[in-house]
């Protein structure tokens, strides 16, 4: 590895316990302007004034978010990129690349691949270009790799979760982002096929505190690398706590009752 891909891993993963708190915001482009990200300033400084390590976004959005005072926080540029919209929504297409992710200040960029998706080929096409390009100029990967489509019956089973992360290091990223299993059992054997650090995605809006303070817990427990969490953490009604508190789990080791108290429920 580069050196210069080692210092922008060490600005979005803690050097120190190898764990991170990513918090992806690119959800305007799939499901438009969402609760919580309607002023990106406001919810990036909030993201860091908690505590997080990274914030994940659309390049166009980094103009809209940059502050000039406050905690730094690290960026991901997020390279990919589909709509809701659309009949093929589950296709994501290249919309940027790692020089502009460069030019933007990214101290990362991601890509998002579904396996199953009829278009599949195409995503695993440009996850290559990108890691080949992130290869070249020293700059981090992220994969989002979901299974999706119509020989999918269950995108969460371990076996397939399992799948999906190790595409994801085959294919040259830096970390990969799947979803839960659902016990630390069953993700542990995700994490054991994986050289690279493992974080998991939040998945749907969750009513319970307690239900994502867990999942995460638990997903540390099994051996994962922290959290790419977006609308569980950026929608919740007290975000700057609920950060405070996904910190002290990830990065210090709390409880789960000691985190809630953080929270203040």
């Amino acid at each position: 590895m580069y050196l210069g891909k080692k210092v922008r891993l060490e600005r979005i993963i803690n050097r120190e316990n190898g764990r991170t708190i990513i918090v992806p915001m690119d959800h305007g482009v799939t499901i438009g302007a969402v609760e919580g990200l309607i002023d990106m300033r406001l919810a990036v400084n909030d993201m860091a004034r908690g505590g997080a390590d990274a914030v994940l976004m659309h390049k166009g959005l980094v103009r809209c978010s940059h502050r000039s005072a406050g905690k730094d926080i690290g960026l991901i540029v997020h390279l990919s990129a589909s709509t809701a919209l659309s009949p093929a929504g589950n296709t994501k297409t290249l919309v940027g690349t790692v020089e502009e992710g460069i030019r933007h200040g990214a101290d990362c960029v991601s890509v998002h691949v579904n396996l199953g998706d009829p278009n599949e080929r195409f995503m695993l096409a440009d996850m290559g270009k990108v890691a080949e390009a992130c290869d070249n100029w020293g700059m981090p990967l992220l994969t989002m790799v979901y299974a999706r489509g119509p020989r999918v019956p269950n995108g969460y089973a371990p076996d397939v979760v399992a799948h999906c992360a190790r595409v994801g290091v085959e294919l040259g990223a830096d970390i990969v982002k799947v979803p839960y299993t659902g016990d630390m059992e069953s993700f542990s054997t995700v994490i054991a096929a994986c050289c690279v650090p493992v974080v998991i995605a939040g998945g749907e809006r969750m009513e319970s505190t307690r239900d994502i303070l867990q999942m995460i817990y638990d997903s540390l427990q099994a051996g994962g690398a922290g959290i790419s969490v977006g609308r569980n953490v950026f929608q919740h009604p007290r975000r700057v706590d609920l950060i405070k508190a996904l910190r002290a789990i990830v990065h210090e080791d709390a409880t789960v009752d000691a985190a809630l108290e953080i929270v203040g429920e």
